[in-house]
This record gives structure tokens, C-alpha cells and sequence, in this order.
């Protein structure tokens, strides 16, 4: 006899691969064929991607899913994800420029996990932050191709800040997978 559970069931849209997210001529990462050629247009690429994903994984669901935390006593959920990359967006940003730091966008200190709720207006105001923020940090990037210069209050290297980036967005997808699961069981990469 099998335990009962509240748990959803395992799924994937994929038809090819069943451990994919989605079937390859679906999916929008750029995966196909050679990768970029040079380490700027390398990094970019895999940073690109990661966004991607992390909005893949939001996908498809009610701004209450996208709001459902994942096991007390986190506060973490998908939405409180995209608004915390989105602050993190701002953040960078911060350290790379000149001049006053930009306010934190959601306040206090956890309020982009704490008051992640489930209402439509919540959530289209978090991807409209994630996208403004995304482009403002990219463009004042674009403006140094050279990885090694040392930009901003804290002199950080180009590099380093978009390899901080990647990981702080890897790190994130991760989360993003077991939080999906959690709620409607879809599995991928």
C-alpha cells in the first residue's frame, strides 16, 4: 500500500526528453549549435539564459501559486524570487555607479520575500520591476565591454560583477525547481 500524500504529481511538458522542462524546439534558451564566441559574449549568453529559466519556471501559474511559499519557516516562494532578483538587479547596480544609491525597491529589509502575496497586481508589478531593473543594470554594463575595468564606489571588475550575476541567478533557478514542484509537481531542467 503506497502512503497517501498531499504532494502533487511529478509532470513535464517535454515529449522528446522526459527529465526536460520543455521539448527543445520549444524552448527559448539559446542551446542549439556553437555558443557565443568571446568571454563578454559568453557570460551575457549564460546570463540570458539563466533569466530565462527562472521565468520558465513561473510560467503557467495563479499569482497565488506563484505566491505559495515553500516549507515553514521559509518566506521564500517563485514570486518572492523574481522579486529579489529584481532587487539584487538594483543592488548591482548600486555598486557600479557613481552618485547616491538607488533605494531599495521593496522597503525593509525581507520585503521582497515577506510581502510577495498572492494578487495579480503583485505580481505583474514584480516582473515589471525585474524587467526595468535588468535593462537599467545591462545598460550601464554595455558602457564597459572591457571585463577587467574597475567601475563604481567599490571598483569591482566587469567580470566579477557578471559572474556574481550567473551565480546569484543559478542559485535562484535552483530554488525556483524545488519550488515549482512543490506546487504543481512540474519537473525539468
Amino acid at each position: 500500500m503506497g502512503r497517501m500524500t498531499d504532494a502533487p504529481a511529478r509532470w513535464t511538458q517535454a515529449t522528446v526528453y522526459p527529465d526536460m522542462w520543455t521539448d527543445p524546439d520549444d524552448d527559448p534558451r539559446n542551446n542549439e549549435g556553437p555558443g557565443p564566441d568571446g568571454e563578454l559574449p559568453t557570460l551575457k549568453d549564460v546570463l540570458h539564459n539563466y533569466r530565462l529559466t527562472l521565468l520558465m519556471k513561473c510560467e503557467g501559474l495563479t499569482p497565488e501559486e506563484l505566491a505559495r511559499r515553500s516549507v515553514p519557516p521559509s518566506t521564500m516562494s517563485l514570486l518572492g524570487l523574481v522579486r529579489h532578483v529584481a532587487e539584487d538587479e538594483r543592488d548591482w547596480r548600486n555598486w557600479i555607479t557613481h552618485g547616491e544609491p538607488l533605494p531599495k525597491l521593496y522597503g525593509r529589509r525581507d520585503a521582497d520575500f515577506d510581502e510577495a502575496v498572492g494578487e495579480q497586481a503583485v505580481v505583474d508589478a514584480a516582473y515589471a520591476d525585474l524587467k526595468r531593473e535588468q535593462e537599467a543594470t545591462d545598460a550601464v554594463l554595455d558602457a564597459h565591454p572591457d571585463l577587467g575595468e574597475r567601475i563604481g564606489r567599490e571598483s569591482i571588475a566587469v567580470r566579477e560583477l557578471l559572474v556574481h550575476r550567473i551565480e546569484e541567478y543559478a542559485r535562484h533557478c535552483g530554488h525556483a525547481d524545488l519550488l515549482r514542484e512543490c506546487v504543481d509537481g512540474r519537473v525539468g531542467q
